[in-house]
């Protein structure tokens, strides 16, 4: 078997993993590794060719390839080793081992210092939900299609259903429009948006597409080709009302139904999952409940913007320097971060209080959408701070941040409606 040496091996080549080797390089970790199961690193980036990323990072609107090159760069720049088609069979917790298959090592083992998991999400399909119906050709997750049609220049329909109001579905259905194709619709089943509200502007709104909130797909019809998918609101209890089902002629059904965390790894390594996120249980460092394994991205949450992405790994990479290096601080008390009035989970789910002060940032989505609300984080009766929004959603990240000299006990988030 091939054997490798690193301080910080990184699993996972995408926005997450970029940023994190980067900060771990930063900080001074000597020998830094990417293991990336593609041919190249960029991750689901390399797919989006559409404008809108790094608007609060670098303050510019950059593509998706436009983005993660500045982390390539960096990478080059200083040093960052890096692993291409290597699929990563098992992390080993206790040896801080990671075992994987190359194309040409054959398989290796990489010894560590401390580890960052970074794999990213996969999307749900039709499976997942349970949409009735026949096996027609034509069925694709927004993604799939996303990469065909960007990356492989294949058209995959001309008259399509989106099912699903989340951001890479919005943008195939901008995307979809612009190539020539009919988008009839999009379907969501909640009576709110999925995604961001500048996607339903940019991808939908001017674009002419309709948007059934609170309306699902009950059927697929089709034998070789999907012909046609019937459509029905759905009452409180998203029970489909079927007296007002209606046929929609199409050729394609574009799936944008959620994101789920990649954490076969982790569950393999008995790392503590959130039941809520299905990522990794972390502290205000990225560490996991097993020492020395780290997890950022989506991995851990399904973030909203990338530029989040890259904040949240740049921490888990530096700390996962310190950790390497023996820079880690003592911790006195640990602290749960509990979710309070329409909070759905609050990330990181632990703070490791130490004799050093450190600001965190608390992220988090909200449960319901909410006009004129005032986030606050609070231990007990003590208020920690608070910040008004205009509007809050689900699709949409919220965050505070607050510092670590400041928390007496367990943390509390809430949303607080205003009068």
């Amino acid at each position: 078997m091939y054997t490798m040496e690193y301080d910080v091996v990184v699993i996972g080549g995408g926005p997450a993993g970029l940023a994190a080797a980067v900060s771990a390089k930063e900080e001074g970790a000597d020998k830094v590794l990417i293991i990336e199961r593609d041919n190249a690193l960029g991750g689901i980036l390399q797919q989006c060719i559409h404008p809108g990323f790094g608007l609060t990072r670098f303050k510019e609107e950059l593509t998706g390839p436009e983005y993660y090159s500045r982390f390539t760069k960096k990478v080059a720049e200083l040093g960052v080793d890096v692993l291409l088609n290597a699929m990563v069979l098992e992390v080993n917790d206790e040896a801080k081992q990671v075992l994987c298959t190359n194309s040409e090592y054959g398989m290796v083992c990489v010894q560590a210092k401390s580890i960052v998991l970074s794999m990213g999400c996969r999307e749900r399909t039709r499976a997942n939900i349970v949409v009735p119906g026949t096996r027609p050709a034509g069925l694709y997750t927004a993604g799939s299609a996303q990469r065909l049609v960007n990356r492989q220049n294949i058209m995959v329909g001309k008259k399509v259903v989106i099912l699903g109001s989340g951001d890479i579905g919005m943008i195939m259905a901008r995307r979809m429009t612009l190539e020539g194709a009919e988008v009839v619709m999009v379907v969501e089943l909640m009576d709110y948006l999925a995604g961001l509200t500048r996607n339903r502007v940019q991808c939908l709104d001017d674009f002419g597409i309709p948007l059934k909130l609170a309306h699902t797909i009950t059927k697929i019809e089709g034998n070789e080709r999907v012909t046609g998918v019937y459509v029905a609101p759905v009452d409180e209890n998203k029970k489909p009302i079927l007296e007002k089902e209606e046929y929609v002629p199409c050729d394609t059904v574009l799936f944008s139904v959620g994101l789920i965390p990649e954490n076969e790894l982790s569950k393999k390594a008995e790392i503590a999952i959130s039941p809520v996120t299905n990522g990794p249980v972390v502290n205000q460092q990225m560490q996991t409940s097993k020492a020395g394994i780290f997890a950022c991205g989506n991995v851990v949450h399904v973030n909203d913007l990338v530029d989040n992405v890259s904040a949240e790994s740049e921490t888990a990479g530096r700390f996962a320097a310190r950790f390497a290096m023996g820079n880690l601080p003592s911790v006195v008390k640990e602290i749960t971060c509990q979710t309070g009035r329409n909070v759905r989970y609050v990330c990181p789910q632990k703070i490791s209080l130490s004799a050093e002060n450190e600001t965190v940032n608390l992220y988090f989505r909200v449960l319901t959408p909410e006009f004129g609300a005032t986030l606050v984080a609070k231990c007990g009766d003590k208020e920690l701070t608070r910040k008004k929004e205009i509007k809050v959603n689900p699709g949409e990240m919220c965050h505070l941040t607050v510092d670590t000299k400041d928390i007496t006990g367990d943390l509390t988030v809430e949303v607080l409606k205003e009068d």
